[in-house]
């Protein structure tokens, strides 16, 4: 008797797991372009991933400067994610589903805040130094 599992990718593997996990993640991509403020992130990094090439002295201070753009991009992708996920759960209000996205906002704020301290830090170091 063969059981057939639920969900196909977990049967996939090697290479082929790798190309299906691929198009799941573009899929994502495309998702998240649908949502205002990851395409005004992503425009953004378009601009300040190069900008921390030319701003960072080291290739510490680029990683940081860089690292701090897609890591924004990727905590707006999971508050996204939580979002709808709550949203498929049903349109009522709940203060669980309240909370649950309270709290990713506040991921969001929290890696905006903390990219906007680093590249604040590195124009005062490469400017007034």
């Amino acid at each position: 008797m063969s059981i057939v599992p639920v969900n196909p990718q977990k049967a996939r593997t090697g290479l082929n797991r790798v190309w299906h996990a691929a198009g799941y993640s573009l899929a994502g991509l495309r998702a998240g372009w649908g949502e205002t403020a990851f395409r005004q992130e992503a425009v953004a990094a378009v601009f300040l991933v190069p900008l921390a090439f030319w701003l960072g002295r080291t290739w510490v201070e680029i990683a940081l400067l860089a690292g701090s753009i897609v890591a924004l991009m990727v905590v707006e992708l999971l508050n996204t994610a939580v979002e709808t996920a709550i949203d498929r759960i049903g349109p009522e209000w709940h203060d669980l589903s309240k909370r649950a996205k309270d709290m990713g906002s506040a991921a969001v704020l929290l890696s905006l805040l903390l990219a906007a301290g680093i590249w604040a830090a590195a124009a005062y170091t490469r400017f007034m130094t």
